[in-house]
C-alpha cells in the first residue's frame, strides 16, 4: 500500500506527534521554552504541503514535563503559539494542539497511547473520521495511539531497527522524515 492509494482529500485528518517529528528532541530533557525550540529540516515545508491536503492537522503530544513540574502549562502555550505562528508565516496550518501534562506512571487517558486527546479532538471537530485519519510519529506509543484510534499509522525514524516483527503490526508506513511523507501523499 501507498499513500497515494488512500486517496487522501480534504475529509482526511492529520495527527502528529510533536518531539522529534516536528522539532528536534532534545535527549533526557524536555524542550520549556522557545529558545530550546528547533524545527527540524523541512518541516514548514511538509506541513505546508499537508495544510492543503488534508482537511484538519492536528498536533497530539505528551508533555510530561509539566507533571514533572519542568515547566508550566503557560510556559508550554507560549511555545505552542511561537510554533504555530512560524507555521502559519511558511503558509502552514495548525488546526489545534492538544498534550497531556501527565507523567508516565499517572496512566492518564489523555497521556498516548491511549486516546484521550483523539477523543478531544473529535468533541472539538465532529466532522473527524479516524478511519480517515493519520497519525504520524517517531515513537511506538504513537503507533499504538493511532492503531488504538483506528487510524492509519506512519512511522518516521532513521534507525530500522526499531522495525521488527511486532512493532509492523502497528505500523502501516514508515518513513525517514516528515518531508519524505508530504512528497509521498503529492
Amino acid at each position: 500500500m501507498t499513500l497515494k492509494d488512500l486517496k487522501i482529500d480534504k475529509s482526511w485528518s492529520l495527527f502528529l506527534d510533536r518531539d522529534g517529528v516536528i522539532n528536534r528532541r532534545i535527549p533526557g530533557d524536555y524542550v520549556k521554552k522557545w529558545g530550546e525550540f528547533e524545527f527540524l529540516p523541512g518541516v514548514l515545508e511538509a506541513i505546508a504541503n499537508f495544510t492543503g491536503i488534508f482537511g484538519h492537522l492536528f498536533i497530539v503530544t505528551n508533555q510530561q514535563g509539566i507533571g514533572k513540574g519542568l515547566m508550566t502549562e503557560s510556559e508550554l502555550q507560549i511555545v505552542h503559539d511561537k510554533m504555530i505562528e512560524e507555521i502559519r508565516y511558511e503558509g502552514g496550518h495548525i488546526d489545534k494542539v492538544y498534550h497531556s501534562p501527565y507523567r508516565e506512571e499517572e496512566r492518564s487517558v489523555f497521556r498516548k497511547p491511549n486516546i484521550g486527546m483523539a477523543r478531544k479532538a473529535k468533541i472539538d471537530f465532529p466532522e473527524i473520521d479516524f478511519k480517515k485519519s493519520i497519525m504520524i510519529g517517531d515513537s511506538i506509543s504513537d503507533m499504538e495511539f493511532g492503531k488504538n484510534a483506528g487510524m492509519f499509522t506512519i512511522f518516521v525514524t532513521v534507525n530500522q531497527e526499531l522495525i521488527t516483527e511486532e512493532t509492523e503490526e502497528i505500523i502501516d508506513l514508515h518513513f525517514p522524515d516528515l518531508i519524505s511523507v508530504s512528497q509521498a501523499i503529492k
